[in-house]
């Protein structure tokens, strides 16, 4: 049999790395509804609290009534419609960039912006933990690829004096899985020491970080010498879906013509641009929504401190408590399912071998009561764990 899946598959059960999908049958909130459970989550990227406002609700149905359900074509067709252009009027000025442009996912932005910048003859050098979109851009990219050590200057350093052709430093800007952020100001520094372009996939960022809420570059206070491509997503702090790039005239030209998955796919929804214009000004004007997420996490790292557990280094909504084992990471997340809350185990390959964790996020929407039925579930679960490992 040439492809054995079956072999395949029991390989990755008996190892408990198996991954299944929770069918969630609620609105995303602190309270869902999974698998016929209702249960508190902790484990969704909604930093905001916006993927079910209603005000972004409202203007989705609103959108919708007047431009349809569908893109209909690609940008260049005739998919490009008034909304898309006004959202992306509206991301380059919360960016202070030139332009941005759109792009229905964030898996496609990176793909799209990192081959189009770089490829035979040029150099990609990236953080060892970025997101996996990341590196299969610079994979796919056909330029010379290499990984720096995570956040280390020094490493990048020694690999930029090895690279050749046009070379592109590429980072994400909140670390998804460890929840630490990019050391910018060094990184941006080392790259335009060498010559080098530095694009951050701020992903996580956005929304969270910053005075305004304009992410990693804002909360550093770089600008667009120091960053030259800066990529966000839409569907974690806006509440949304797709995601943009941002930076100056003639990238954005660049990619609007040589950025293959921008070319060839259908535009996004116009009543989605219609919705995440609302949560832009949302993510703009409501300033509580930062400071109680602030709060929480501050909450929440000084009780999982008192209990013992093994934290990150992490002051973003992603707090990862660290296990290392992958079967005991699954124990902990079914103990607290148990006892109705939902906290995703992460293993690998999506994290290193050895460092297994539970991924615990927070949102604005969550209260501080919600938090702390997680630590004192916490509390009750994570002995019952050492005492089953013993």
């Amino acid at each position: 049999m040439p492809f054995d899946l079956q072999a395949r598959l029991a390989e990755r059960r008996a190892a408990d790395l198996y991954r299944q999908r929770p069918l969630l049958q609620s609105p995303q909130g602190p309270q869902v509804v999974v698998d016929g459970q209702p249960l508190l989550a902790f484990c969704n990227n909604d930093y905001l609290g916006l993927a079910n406002h209603p005000q972004v609700i409202k203007a989705w149905r609103d959108g919708a009534e007047r431009w349809g359900v569908g893109g209909g074509a690609s940008h260049l067709v005739i998919g490009h419609s008034s909304p898309h252009h006004a959202l992306e009027e509206a991301l380059a000025e919360l960016t202070g960039r030139p332009r941005a442009l759109l792009f229905s996912t964030g898996y496609m932005a990176n793909l799209g912006t990192v081959t189009a910048l770089v490829g035979q003859g040029d150099t990609v050098l990236q953080d060892r933990l970025n997101h996996a979109s990341l590196l299969d851009a610079g994979l796919l990219s056909g330029a010379r690829f290499s990984r720096y050590l995570h956040n280390d200057a020094g490493s990048l350093s020694s690999r930029l004096d090895k690279a050749c052709g046009n070379t592109l430093v590429v980072t994400d800007g909140v670390f998804s899985m460890d929840g630490d952020i990019a050391d910018l100001p060094t990184l941006a520094a080392t790259a335009k020491a060498r010559g080098a372009w530095l694009m951050v996939d701020d992903a996580h960022g956005f929304g969270t970080l910053g005075a305004t809420g304009a992410g990693i570059v804002e909360h550093f206070g770089l600008g667009l010498d120091d960053v030259p491509v800066l990529i966000g997503t839409l569907g974690k702090g806006f509440g949304t879906s797709g995601a943009f790039v941002a930076g100056s005239e003639e990238l954005i030209e660049t990619l609007v013509q040589f950025a293959r998955p921008y070319i060839y796919t259908t535009s996004q929804p116009p009543a989605l641009a219609c919705a995440t214009l609302r949560s832009l000004e949302l993510l703009r004007s409501e300033h509580w929504r930062r400071e109680h997420l602030a709060a929480l996490i501050a909450q929440f790292r000084q009780g999982a401190h008192q209990l013992g557990l093994t934290l990150m280094d992490s002051f973003t909504p992603i707090q990862p408590i660290l296990i290392g084992d992958a079967r005991r990471a699954l124990q902990l997340s079914r103990l607290l399912r148990e006892r109705g809350l939902l906290v995703t185990a992460i293993r690998p390959p999506t994290v290193p071998a050895g460092s297994a964790r539970l991924r615990v996020t927070l949102s604005a929407a969550h209260s501080e009561a919600q938090v702390q039925r997680l630590l004192e579930a916490l509390a009750e679960c994570y002995p019952l764990l050492e005492a089953d490992h013993a």
